[in-house]
């Protein structure tokens, strides 16, 4: 039984159980999908929590840029760059026998500074406002203060004082760990089986002490928050229910709508954009597309990537039973070579808030991910961990699934799509060591001249 049922009862309730089951690449239209408007008076956050953020953030500018020399260029303000993709649209194209319609570009949340994936919105945000209550509530700093004092011993001396913990497949871990680290707290990550060594050994040398387990995300999640709720002077950062995380994501929009600006890109209602996020327990993608639902309203259509094996929102948004119902449940391993996807129990926080916002989902296989990313390299020469490329492959499924199709119909959208934009969000990558790389990108090579001619059925 799972939430009451037994799995043939969900499965002759959502046919499309039987392929998520079989790890078949899929795609899901949401059928709760409602205009923004009406969504919006579910939703208990709103503008402006995220400009609160937003002010944050830019207060501790001088602090970052003073501590973390490669973010002065930007003037201590953390964000990644935006870039036409031609070569790649076209080798998609070919590869899938598909024609994409509009724009394809990449959302560089993979170079972004410091911790270089997109944790590093989230991640760092959250610690940088632990970090702030604690120094206010103390009588360290005040509103309007310069926070690169922050960065003196004396202010390390204080928060050495106070503990960190978090659970994580690897990227959020690393950004917690870096930022607290470089504040002064005493930082713990709790690392699932899933994690790779070397985002391990970085953190270690980095002064933070890793855990590692040798259970899956949410089990590492659990003993994390226990450990943490012994000690009065840890802060435990909840990557399933943070809202602060949630707000730190969200933040990404704002930016995004001046580059595409910058770019001379138009969004409206005869210029939609589509926007395909990699999905783990769903707190980026989530945040991410809350922001860019508050900044474009109906005229942004935001899908979710998961891998075959971790489906883990598909199935909670699938079923209307969230964080209620695991991958394991439904017969999957939630073995992904995609380790920062590898995610057995989705976010309810997320997934109730947006149930009404987000687009759709799609799963990809872990072959097609290594496909991608031997071809980015090839074509645009980016190099991405396999889990960023999840959101590449998204036009792809959109233009020759028949439920991508209806999506586009039902939303009065076909005749505009030769004026879309297609945006990939590339979550992580920038920080993979060379040798790792390499080996991601001649497995890529191999699998591409194994199933070259293959491609997935819509």
């Amino acid at each position: 039984m799972v939430s009451g049922k037994t799995i043939q009862e969900w499965g002759r309730e959502f046919p499309l159980l039987k392929n998520i089951m079989a790890t078949e690449e899929v795609f899901w239209r949401n059928p709760k999908y409602r205009a923004f408007e009406q969504a919006v008076r579910t939703i208990s956050l709103g503008e402006r929590d995220v400009k609160e953020a937003e002010e944050r953030l830019r207060r501790f500018a001088p602090y970052i840029a003073k501590v973390f020399p490669e973010t002065r260029n930007t003037n201590g303000i953390i964000e990644s760059p935006l870039v036409r993709i031609p070569n790649m649209q076209r080798r998609l194209e070919k590869m899938f026998q598909t024609n994409i319609e509009g724009e394809l570009l990449l959302k560089c949340d993979s170079h972004l500074p410091i911790s270089g994936s997109i944790k590093a919105r989230g991640g760092i945000y959250e610690v940088l406002k632990h970090a702030e209550d604690l120094a206010l509530a103390n009588g360290m700093i005040a509103i309007g203060d310069d926070y690169a004092v922050m960065a003196s011993e004396e202010f390390r001396q204080f928060f050495s004082r106070y503990s960190l913990v978090v659970g994580s497949t690897g990227n959020l871990g690393l950004s917690i760990g870096i930022i607290g680290a470089q504040l002064g707290f005493n930082v713990t990550v709790h690392m699932s089986v899933d994690a790779k060594q070397w985002k391990k050994d970085l953190l270690r040398s980095k002064g933070v002490t890793v855990i590692e387990h040798l259970t899956d995300y949410n089990k590492v999640v659990e003993e994390a928050r226990r450990q943490s709720a012994q000690d009065p002077t840890s802060y435990f950062i909840d990557d399933e229910n943070s809202i602060h995380l949630f707000l730190g994501y969200a933040v990404a929009a704002s930016r995004l709508k001046q580059q595409l600006e910058d770019m001379n890109i138009v969004v409206d209602e005869d210029h939609p954009l589509f926007v395909y996020l990699p999905c783990g327990v769903g707190g980026g993608p989530g945040g991410v597309t809350f922001g860019l639902k508050l900044v474009y309203g109906d005229h942004v259509h935001c899908f979710f990537a998961e891998p075959t094996h971790s489906p883990c929102m598909l199935l909670g948004l699938m079923t209307g039973q969230h964080d209620r119902v695991s991958v394991q449940e439904f017969g999957l391993d939630n073995k992904t070579e995609a380790d920062g996807l590898a995610v057995g129990r989705p976010s309810g926080f997320v997934g109730k808030m947006l149930e009404h916002v987000i687009s759709g989902v799609y799963t990809v296989d872990d072959q097609t991910l290594y496909r991608l990313l031997a071809a980015m390299v090839d074509t645009e020469n980016i190099r991405l961990e396999p889990s960023a490329l999840a959101g590449v492959a998204g036009p792809v499924w959109l233009f020759r699934d028949l439920a991508g199709q209806t999506y586009l119909e039902e939303n009065d959208l076909k005749e505009k799509m030769k004026n879309a934009t297609h945006i990939g969000w590339a979550t992580g990558g920038s920080m993979v060591p060379k040798d790792v790389m390499d080996g991601y990108y001649r497995e890529g090579e191999r699998i591409e001249k194994e199933l070259g001619d293959c491609f997935p059925q819509g």
